[in-house]
Formats: structure tokens, sequence, C-alpha cells
């Protein structure tokens, strides 16, 4: 487990805290609607960090190519139909360019600015002249409407139960997830980043803002630098 990170539940958790057995229940979502809506149809995606497959799955029935990531066996395990990758995504080099390359998950907020750098690098790294990089960015308030929590339809509740200072600009976050017939728990590292520090963190990786694609400018879209 990394430091700063921890998951308790039924089932095996990867080194970042998340518990498989966890995201195989996850619903799907509105994601992979606006992805689709964001690129080009039939495009290749590179997704980094894919998980179980929860959008991997939703994209490959919507006609897209996956080139499917994670640093974790147990995750990967779960994919099917798209052509999978185990790797931590900073240290990727596939000698490959994509369509499209996905870094969802809120991934871009690693505490560990090292890391940051380096992910958004590997998507730079991985775009192809013309094509472009999607991003999901943490919602407004993430970090300070604690706690709050939220009931899904089918029946469980997500709450945020606290956020913690962990360090300089970095946060200690501590999420449940309660189902009738269990629970997980997940602490993670997550660093707050304001419009302005999300868009030098691009510029640092030679990507630049598109277009925000929903109003809450959670997701992104963005291009190889001019």
């Amino acid at each position: 487990m990394r430091e700063g990170y921890e998951g308790t539940g039924p089932g095996a958790i990867t080194p970042d805290g998340c518990a498989v057995e966890l995201y195989a229940r996850l619903p799907v979502g509105e994601e992979p609607d606006i992805i689709a809506a964001a690129v080009p149809a039939g495009a290749h995606i590179l997704e980094l960090g894919c998980g179980v497959g929860r959008m991997t799955h939703p994209l490959l029935e919507r006609g897209f190519t996956v080139t499917a990531v994670d640093e974790s066996a147990d995750m990967l395990a779960r994919v099917r139909g798209a052509r999978t990758i185990r790797s931590s995504i900073e240290d990727l080099d596939l000698g490959e360019k994509f369509d499209v390359v996905m870094l969802a998950s809120f991934l871009v907020h690693a505490g560990d600015e090292e890391v940051r750098r380096g992910l958004l690098r590997t998507c730079a790294r991985h775009v192809a002249d013309g094509g472009c990089v999607l991003i999901q960015r943490e919602g407004p308030n993430h970090h300070t409407d604690v706690p709050r929590e939220r009931v899904d339809p089918s029946g469980f509740t997500v709450r945020i139960a606290s956020v913690e200072p962990a360090g300089e600009g970095v946060n200690s976050v501590h999420a449940e997830y309660v189902f009738p017939d269990a629970v997980w728990t997940q602490t993670f590292l997550s660093r707050p980043l304001t419009k302005e520090q999300f868009e030098s963190a691009l510029g640092e990786a030679g990507l630049e803002v598109d277009t925000y694609l929903t109003p809450d400018g959670m997701w992104v879209r963005a291009v190889p630098s001019a």
C-alpha cells in the first residue's frame, strides 16, 4: 500500500486503496456519453487507469477501440474486449500515438506533484497530432463541502466522511461506500487545483485546454500546445 493510501472491505485492494469488488459494482453514469460526444466516432482511445472497465466496456459498445492501462492485475482481469496493459501510468511509454488519451477518476489531482507531472507527460507522449486528451477534474467544493453523502438510485450510499490537511497543498480524503451487504472505505491523497493551477500543469506537459466539456468544468478536452 502506498503511503497515505488505505482501503478496507471485501476482496482485493489495490496499492492506492481501491477495492476491486467495489468498482465492479459502481454504476456507469454519464461519463461514456460525455466522452463519445467529445471525440470522433470510432476513435482509438488510450484509457489510463481503466480499473475494472467501468468506462471501457460502454466505450467499446459505442464502437471505440480501447487500449486499457492499469497497474493492478486484479483490476485488469475484469476487463473484456479491450487490449490491456499492466503498467503504472507515469512510467508508460508504448511508442504509439492515439486519437484520444483519457485520464479520468480525478487522477490529475494526485497528491504527489511529481506523479501528476508524470501522468500528464504520459498523456502528451501518447496523443497523436490532431488528437486530444480528456481529463476528469474534481468538482467545485470537492474538498470543502464535507461531510457529504449521496444515495445512488441503485441503493448504496457514497459518503465523503472527512478531508484533512496532509502536507503542503495536499489533503487526505476518506470515502465510504455503504451497500446493503458490504461496506468499503478508501483513504487517499488529493491535491486541489484551481483552474489556473490546472491549466499551468497542462502547460508544463505541453498541453492546453481546448474546451471545458461540462458546465461544472469537471471534464476537459485538452490538445497539444500550439
